[in-house]
């Protein structure tokens, strides 16, 4: 029996929607608290109270996972924060 270790690319598609992600802001000396706050409720669904801890994560720490989910459901967060000026990138969690 022939037992291949390559992955097929729909496979890859599969996993890479499938695996968790991180949705990462980076802290910046551009945009105010309020702003990230007001962000972080209106696209990532947070609290005001959720909102203000993670800015303050991103701000003490330089960085912060501020959501965590499938691929195909954070990009389009990932971009409307970028679009708001937010530092915002995608990381796989596989990754880290």
């Amino acid at each position: 029996m022939n037992h291949s270790t390559e992955i097929s690319p729909e496979l890859d598609q599969l996993l890479d929607t499938a695996l968790g992600w991180s949705l990462v802001l980076y802290n910046d000396n551009v945009n105010t608290f309020e702003w990230v706050i007001e962000c972080l409720v209106k696209y990532c669904n947070h609290s005001a109270m959720q909102a203000e801890q993670c800015a303050w994560f991103v701000h003490l720490k330089g960085k912060y996972a501020v959501k965590n989910g499938a691929f195909d459901s954070l990009k389009p967060i990932c971009e409307a924060l970028q679009d708001c000026g937010l530092s915002a990138v995608l990381e796989s969690e596989t990754n880290e």
